[in-house]
């Protein structure tokens, strides 16, 4: 039996439904045939996003992260080398 991959507009439609019916998860997930547990995953991680804790990110977004963080060092570095290299040079231009 394979693993179930739903979209994440899906699973904020079920979480939203869950919120606004005040029916139990079970319930909910009964009607798109949804594994219950899987469910309320969604909804507890729902509910953490929502106070600030969890991880909210997705995996391609945590590597853009990366990726701009990585980029970022390497501009501040060329900066600084840029910056020491016109003090240099102003203080060469004024002898």
């Amino acid at each position: 039996m394979g693993v179930a991959r739903y979209s994440q507009e899906f699973k904020r439609d079920a979480v939203a439904l869950v919120r606004s019916s005040g029916r139990t998860v079970g319930s909910v997930a009964k009607d798109p045939g949804v594994n219950a547990e899987s469910l309320r995953q969604w909804v507890h991680k729902a509910d953490s996003a929502a106070d600030g804790g969890g991880d909210v990110l997705t995996p391609s977004e945590k590597e853009e992260l990366k990726r701009l963080r990585k980029q970022v060092r390497e501009l501040e570095l060329e900066k600084e080398i840029l910056r020491k290299a016109a003090q240099y040079f102003a203080k060469e231009m004024g002898r």
